[in-house]
């Protein structure tokens, strides 16, 4: 069973910097393709940012491109989201989330973090 657990949000002032961070525990992260989401009060969950492979299969959303990188630690079986030049609209719960991938292809259940909360505001 994975599980994921975020940290690093809090508040920030517009053009502020935060890295949030995903411990993944149950699988090589190697295994698996990573992804941040966010999501605003009585909003739908959107993907932010993707990697599928290490250095490979990258997605932004076209929101965040620029200023928000993904990336992730094997050694260390760690995900992270470094995001600079925050927006008040970058203002949301923060979820991590894992799928198993084989080669480019997810497979098996959605797994995902608790979320933690980014509030950009001055």
């Amino acid at each position: 069973q994975v599980q994921l657990v975020e940290s690093g949000g809090g508040l920030v002032q517009p053009g502020g910097s935060l890295r949030l961070s995903c411990k993944v525990s149950g699988s090589p992260i190697n295994d698996l393709a990573m992804s941040w989401y966010r999501q605003v009060p009585g909003g739908e969950r959107e993907r932010v940012a993707r990697v599928i492979r290490d250095g490979y299969n990258l997605y932004y959303a076209d929101f965040v491109k620029g200023r928000f990188t993904i990336s992730r630690d094997n050694a260390a079986n760690m995900a992270f989201l470094q995001m600079n030049s925050l927006e008040c609209e970058d203002t949301a719960v923060y979820y991590c989330h894992a799928r198993e991938r084989r080669g480019v292809l997810l497979i098996g259940e959605d797994y995902w973090g608790q979320g933690t909360p980014v509030t950009v505001s001055s």
